[in-house]
């Protein structure tokens, strides 16, 4: 006789627990055991509790291999599914094996769970088990499909609606509530203030500043209050929502005529343009994928959209100025060059134009394509083609947390009719033809930071945090990918070998980037040093590069006057004849401006369920030595927040996005 000790843990989160009968069958290398109902004196299933159970065998089974549980109804109680963690069961030799479940099970499923140490699939030996890893990935590949929505763009998932999602993937029953109470209580405050859905435009500037009675940051203050500063207009290209744009500027397109004359005034004494530039003083945000976009029609007028280009000047006090705005492509009499000797409201609606193109390509191509829909194909990609006991399917899985969740959602709630991007300056046809640029324009390259912030020539701009942080943050992530991949795979050819890492980076390759070779993405890994880079760029994406475009939508983008998504009047042609009447007529209407601000509030906040990057709440790796890597991990991100929280104590301004414990793991908002 054989005794082996099961021990399985129920997630101690809201309906987690279970009245319904449990039962399992161990299977070994050496036969099977009985079908047994675990069942102890009292309720067994709750949130959060770990029970043990006693199986007998008439002998050993040999090597656990699997463990099948399945759920059968309890009397005629309504259906409710169980959300098991994990089993562990030790052995009669005294050993522990760790099946790993996470994952919501329904009533009559019966679920096979792998336990040990992770398996490549050119390890397998076991008839048993290959045969179980050939089943889970047909099965997951009917799961999870490709969708096309437009040839130009990425693929994404077949789901359709939240509904359809399976149950491992979706929000917390918990999470999801708190989203629905949150939105309500803005809901309620709008419409009881008389500012959801009116066609009114502002009358006034202050009155926008009483849009949210429970709702403010110091930095959205602080906004309000210096949305008309160069100099602050200048650090948020660097510091605040989009860093991505900003580029050193050694020599003037063609079709951006400043001169001299125009910026002496506002150089240092003594000095040129061109003396500047060669110093690497200049930079340049040029807005040329914007040129041309199909804008919509509201109130049976078409809107407008600037496609400017903005040249920047870091002064002697190591402040970033604005030097020169011009609004479109092409120069001519019609489009000026407008400078900071202006009429102030010249100078400010060339700025708040300027900067409602930068809010615009900001939150579809930056935020919205660059992580949310490229981690929606990283992860698509995974769960087809990685089986659970496989170790890369362990390391990432955890970075894939509620994606397609929130971007089934999202397409509906922000693309859809009434929808916040919806209701910008561009409509369907805009923003489609908007991604569809930006696709053929991200190169391998452009998504790993150190690459990146030398091509834009940004490696010695002072006051850059964003930059600080962020190569910081690279350099501990590709640390604890390095370790963890080359433990798993010590020799190239353990990666040559591996057809399911293959087959990941191939579907990217083909779904993500429809085999664009100019792209510089890899089809195929040759080495583990590729395979590390580009997980690196992977988790990297969907968390650092994630909460910097993400975190500080609130505090930047709520003050529709540091930069709408939606302007209602063309762009200045003219100098002279503009006035704060002038500014006012071209915003948004008040019901369109508090959506704008509700989406900014939404996608700022923490939700329930938030798990900081570092953080692996579900058990998966059952070997000591990855263990201690995620502990040598947490431990550098830690440090490394208590670096940028005493920086950040010394700065007018702090810059918080990338503070490791703010980070989540996962595009999961």
């Amino acid at each position: 006789m054989a005794e082996y000790k099961v021990a399985v843990t129920t997630r101690d989160m809201q309906d987690a627990g279970t009245m319904d009968h449990i039962y399992v069958i161990l299977f070994g290398t050496e036969g099977q055991s009985d079908r047994t109902e675990l069942d102890n004196f009292g309720i067994d299933f709750k949130r959060g509790v770990t029970q043990t159970y006693t199986l007998k065998t008439s002998m050993s089974l040999g090597k656990l291999l699997l463990v099948k549980l399945e759920k059968d109804p309890f009397l005629f109680l309504t259906e409710d599914e169980w959300y098991c963690s994990k089993v562990v069961v030790m052995t009669p030799e005294g050993e522990d094996f760790l099946f790993p479940c996470y994952r919501w099970i329904s009533r009559g499923e019966m679920v096979e769970l792998r336990g040990g140490r992770a398996m490549k699939v050119f390890e397998e030996e076991h008839p048993l088990l290959i045969e179980h890893r050939k089943t889970e990935l047909q099965l997951k590949k009917s799961l999870y499909q490709w969708a096309i929505t437009d040839e130009r763009l990425p693929h994404k998932s077949h789901f359709k609606d939240i509904s359809e999602l399976p149950a491992e993937i979706r929000f917390s029953a918990s999470r999801s509530d708190e989203i629905l109470f949150t939105k309500r209580m803005i809901g309620v405050e709008l419409v009881f203030k008389g500012l959801a859905g009116s066609t009114q435009q502002w009358k006034n500037i202050e009155d926008m500043k009483k849009i949210f009675w429970h709702k403010k940051t110091a930095m959205s203050e602080y906004v309000s209050e210096h949305w008309k500063e160069d100099d602050f207009f200048g650090y948020q290209f660097l510091s605040a929502t989009n860093p991505n744009v900003i580029r050193c500027c050694l020599k003037l397109p063609s079709n951006f005529p400043v001169t001299e004359e125009m910026v002496k005034p506002f150089l240092r004494e003594g000095s040129t343009l061109k003396k500047e530039m060669e110093k690497g003083n200049i930079f340049l945000c040029d807005q040329d994928i914007m040129d041309g976009l199909p804008t919509r029609e509201k109130d049976g007028n078409s809107m407008h959209m600037a496609a400017g280009l903005c040249l920047f000047y870091m002064n002697p006090e190591n402040k970033l100025m604005p030097l020169a705005i011009q609004l479109h492509q092409q120069p001519s009499k019609q489009n000026p060059i407008f400078l900071p000797s202006d009429p102030e409201t010249d100078w400010l609606l060339a700025k708040l134009f300027f900067k409602s193109a930068d809010v615009l390509e900001y939150e579809v191509v930056h935020h919205f394509l660059k992580t949310h829909h490229l981690a929606e194909v990283f992860g698509v990609a995974a769960l087809r083609s990685f089986p659970v006991i496989h170790p890369l399917y362990k390391l990432l899985i955890p970075h894939f947390l509620y994606t397609l969740h929130i971007n089934t959602v999202g397409i509906r709630s922000l693309f859809g009719p009434g929808g916040a991007f919806r209701e910008s300056s561009l409509g369907p046809e805009g923003l489609t033809e908007l991604m569809a640029r930006a696709l053929p324009k991200i190169t391998y390259s452009s998504l790993c930071l150190p690459e990146n912030i030398t091509a834009r020539g940004l490696g010695s701009v002072p006051n850059f945090y964003y930059r600080d942080d962020g190569l910081k943050l690279w350099n501990i992530i590709n640390s604890f990918v390095k370790s963890t991949v080359e433990y798993y795979y010590p020799l190239d050819s353990d990666v040559c070998k591996d057809t399911e890492l293959q087959e990941w980076i191939d579907e990217i390759f083909t779904h993500g980037f429809h085999r664009n070779k100019l792209s510089g993405f890899p089809g195929y890994f040759s080495s583990t040093e590729e395979v590390v880079k580009f997980i690196t760029m992977v988790i990297f994406t969907v968390s650092v590069q994630h909460a910097a475009v993400n975190n500080g939508q609130f505090d930047y983008n709520s003050w529709m006057l540091n930069g709408s998504m939606q302007l209602r009047g063309p762009p200045p042609t003219t100098k002279g004849q503009s006035s704060m009447k002038t500014i006012l007529e071209v915003l948004p209407n008040v019901g369109d401006t508090v959506k704008f601000a509700t989406m900014a509030l939404l996608l700022s906040e923490k939700f329930t369920g938030m798990v900081p990057l570092g953080e692996y709440p579900e058990e998966r790796f059952d070997e000591p030595v990855p263990k201690q890597m995620i502990k040598i991990f947490q431990a550098e991100l830690s440090y490394l927040g208590e670096e940028i929280t005493a920086r950040n104590a010394n700065l007018e301004l702090p810059y918080t996005y990338l503070t490791p414990s703010g980070i989540e793991n996962s595009v999961a908002i």
